[in-house]
């Protein structure tokens, strides 16, 4: 069972607790506020898991866009691999980000800033409870596997208020919002290693709930964490323990799925591919615990021909979609898959009823299941039929998303449809996948001087999606495509492996929210994003009007103005750039 189901009951106080746990006052006259539960009435078992939860349910962000683990709009949009699609004057704060145009009073990096910290605030309330119940109830190794996992969840927030501001004040239980205001805000890698460390140390590897953060988790998040600090060595030694030994919370080895596309459906959520992921229900009586961080990314106006129905946004873009065109199976790795040569054939600027012929330019089968394009299946609402289901394509081009939609066959089911669209799927997003974990632990490989060991989990992923079962087909079982995938025979150097290593991860892991915090570490954000602006520009200036990567500034978000004129400079500096 999907342990989010109980949070329609068990939340109740959890927001809120972690104010009421640091009051405390011997004044006669000082009365307990009405509609709160008192921290004397959570500090049992139950209580405490309950808040546990609700740090678990801040996870998806819970409608906060951009507070959320997905990181469509920080990661995939700022990375280059989709823009902001549906109309310019839609939700016209992500313009700002297509273009790199951020300010300290812009409404995303505020908007990320508190509802990562509202994770932070319950994953504190959690530890602060834990601390103070004598619930008999509470065994040592409850309280131990209670601290492991609500210093789990701290390590995630931090991790992404790390990745996306470079500092955040480093809060810990039992301080009071005036002491609170006057940490100082630094980088907190040592903090988040050691959170994560403790949780790798003290969780235990299999749980009743297959959404809980396990040993193996921990340690796969702790190995990433090593990765965007280059400490390539620590990095190689905890991923290989995880690739040679981790399993999932639900007890199954980790393994790659055969179909590569099972790994974002819904009926395959907490596989043998998933490591730590946000859970997700549909039909629960809220959609609140359904996936509402995709709710907008859907093709638009398909009424009941098509899933969702809106909104048209996070539209892949044609550099994202030409990067999977191969040659003899191989990506091109120099970018000339832009060339007029070499690029997809579109639809782009044809009407869906104007005739269209699919291109047969040979590609990698991930394609059809990263990016929807026109006359290609799309899972089971028939074959894509372009414009129609484009918002605006002059101002997002002529693709949709496709990995967090659901299938046609799953309307109902794994699709809650009792709110203002039928966009909230129940498929589960997954924070670290295993080909992530391969792929870390290749990179670091390379790092050490071992490409050969590099070279070949490269190839155990590339062969996954080489899998007959991850092509796509018709219905008359051909392939849909001109596919064509292979694996890399050698790499003459560390720098080929390198860039081999790069695009696999783009290939794989595309729109998942990785992207940009990974050109940014590689020291490549600012020639690839401005790379790829000047090819969106030929064929949608709109979006792109002005937009351009500039370093050191762009490299962060500021710290949101809001949160500096609560604190002040000193406690609390603005980033390079935006003063």
């Amino acid at each position: 069972m999907r342990f989010y189901k109980k949070l329609p009951r068990l939340l109740l106080g959890a927001a809120m607790v972690g104010g009421l746990l640091t009051t405390c006052s011997d004044e006669f006259l000082e009365v307990s506020p009405r509609g709160v539960l008192a921290p004397e009435v959570l500090a049992t078992k139950a209580g405490v898991e309950g808040v546990l939860l609700g740090a678990y349910a801040q996870l998806g962000g819970r409608g906060n866009y951009f507070g959320g683990a997905s990181n469509w709009a920080n990661g995939s949009i700022q990375g280059g691999e989709a823009n902001k699609g549906t109309e310019d004057g839609d939700f016209s704060d992500i313009n700002d980000l297509v273009r790199y145009q951020l300010n300290p009073t812009s409404r995303i990096p505020n908007d990320r800033w508190v509802g990562l910290f509202e994770g932070v605030t319950r994953a504190n309330a959690t530890l602060t409870l834990l601390a103070q119940s004598e619930d008999p109830l509470l065994r040592d190794d409850d309280r131990i596997r209670l601290e492991s996992e609500a210093r789990f969840l701290r390590a995630h927030y931090y991790f992404q208020l790390q990745i996306s501001f470079n500092q955040a004040p480093f809060l810990t239980p039992g301080l009071t919002v005036e002491e609170q205001q006057t940490v100082v805000s630094t980088s907190n890698w040592g903090n988040i290693e050691a959170d994560f460390q403790y949780a790798f140390d003290n969780l235990p590897e299999t749980s009743p709930d297959a959404g809980r953060a396990n040993k193996w988790a921990a340690g796969a998040y702790l190995g990433k964490t090593y990765l965007f600090q280059e400490k390539w060595n620590d990095a190689r030694t905890i991923l290989q323990n995880v690739v040679d030994n981790g399993q999932t919370a639900n007890g199954q080895k980790y393994g790659l799925l055969d179909n590569y596309a099972n790994a974002f459906n819904a009926e395959f959520d907490n596989s043998m591919e998933s490591v730590f992921a946000v859970q997700a229900a549909a039909n629960s009586g809220t959609t609140n615990v359904a996936n509402p961080d995709f709710v907008l990314n859907f093709p638009h106006n398909t009424g009941s021909t098509g899933p969702g129905n809106c909104c048209g946004f996070f539209q892949p873009t044609f550099d994202l979609a030409n990067s999977f065109r191969t040659e003899d199976g191989l990506p091109l790795l120099d970018n000339s898959y832009n060339s007029e040569s070499n690029r997809l054939k579109t639809d782009f600027g044809l009407l869906s009823a104007d005739p269209y012929t699919l291109g047969n330019e040979p590609v990698d089968p991930r394609l059809e299941h990263s990016v929807g394009r026109r006359g290609v299946p799309y899972l089971g609402w028939g074959l894509h039929p372009g414009q129609d289901w484009i918002r605006k394509q002059d101002n997002g081009g002529p693709y949709s998303p496709k990995k967090f939609v659901y299938y046609a066959s799953q309307e109902g089911s794994f699709s809650d449809g009792t709110s203002w669209t039928r966009g909230y799927g129940s498929m589960n997003y997954n924070i670290i996948r295993f080909s992530d974990v391969l792929l870390m632990l290749a990179e670091a490989k390379i790092e050490t001087d071992d490409v050969e060991g590099g070279r070949e989990l490269i190839n155990q992923v590339r062969s996954r999606a080489a899998n007959a079962a991850s092509l796509l087909k018709t219905e008359d079982g051909e392939d849909a495509a001109n596919y064509s995938i292979d694996t890399y025979d050698s790499f003459g150097s560390a720098d080929e492996a390198r860039t081999a290593l790069y695009f696999e991860r783009k290939l794989e892991l595309s729109g998942e929210g990785h992207r940009f915090f990974d050109l940014r570490r590689w020291g490549l954000a600012e020639s690839e994003l401005n790379r790829i602006i000047d090819f969106e520009q030929q064929f949608l200036p709109l979006p792109y009007r002005g937009a351009e990567f500039v370093a050191p500034q762009d490299l962060y978000y500021p710290i949101p103005q809001a949160q500096i004129d609560l604190q002040g400079t000193e406690v609390l500096p603005q980033n390079p750039g935006y003063n």
